[in-house]
């Protein structure tokens, strides 16, 4: 599952900050100027699986505090808030944190994921769908290490990305990882998770017509 790469960044070949910045401010760039087209296009999308796999995971009775971690516009912060949870939105992009105020009603915090600031042991569980891939894999050992801090004892991380053979880099204008099941794993389980599951999005189709790795984890 090859991707193409505009530019090239491995964790082999470590970046400076401004690079960093860089690939961070492209991404964001990205979504703020498709910010709309965007929400059109991923509104209906049917989640319903990967609401499910966090959510059953959590131990103990809900409501549950719950960050949506690259939260887009909204579309999951209004799920999460429909059935009664204390959901908390994450974005870089202007536009998205704008959307999601406006049609959760949810709290949505304006931060990049590279200079995060989250309270600590405040979450049940943690939603990263289609965003964690964003972030540069020499980088993602301290990100994923905030996450696990700012969960509960035992809370729960979720995660689904489009995986691929370990590519890096800038693609179609946005920093990219395509991680495999293998690779991913390392990164997730050296920040103080353990393995809860993992499963190929979208159901009921053959492996190589399942572009997407959903990961659920729990804190150790």
């Amino acid at each position: 599952m090859g991707k193409r790469m505009d530019e090239a960044a491995t964790a082999l070949s470590p970046v400076g900050d401004g690079r960093l910045r860089r690939f961070s401010a492209a991404t964001i760039a990205h979504y703020n100027r498709l910010a709309r087209a965007f929400r059109d296009g991923t509104r209906d999308h049917d989640v319903s699986q990967n609401y499910a796999a966090l959510l059953d995971a959590i131990e103990g009775d809900p409501p549950y505090a719950i960050l949506d971690l690259g939260c887009g516009p909204g579309r999951d912060l209004r799920h999460f808030r429909a059935l009664g949870h204390d959901a908390v939105g994450l974005d870089g992009s202007t536009e998205f944190v704008a959307m999601a105020r406006a049609s959760s009603g949810c709290d949505v915090l304006h931060q990049d994921f590279l200079a995060m600031a989250l309270p600590k042991t405040r979450f049940h569980g943690v939603f990263a769908n289609a965003s964690l891939f964003h972030v540069p894999s020499q980088e993602l050992p301290r990100v994923l290490r905030e996450l696990n801090a700012a969960l509960r004892a035992g809370g729960v991380l979720f995660c689904s990305n489009p995986r691929g053979n370990n590519e890096e880099g800038l693609s179609d204008g946005r920093y990219s990882c395509f991680f495999n099941l293998e690779t991913w794993r390392a990164h997730v389980t050296a920040a103080g998770f353990s393995e809860i599951g993992h499963y190929y999005r979208p159901p009921g189709r053959q492996r190589d017509q399942q572009p997407w790795l959903a990961t659920v984890w729990r804190k150790a």
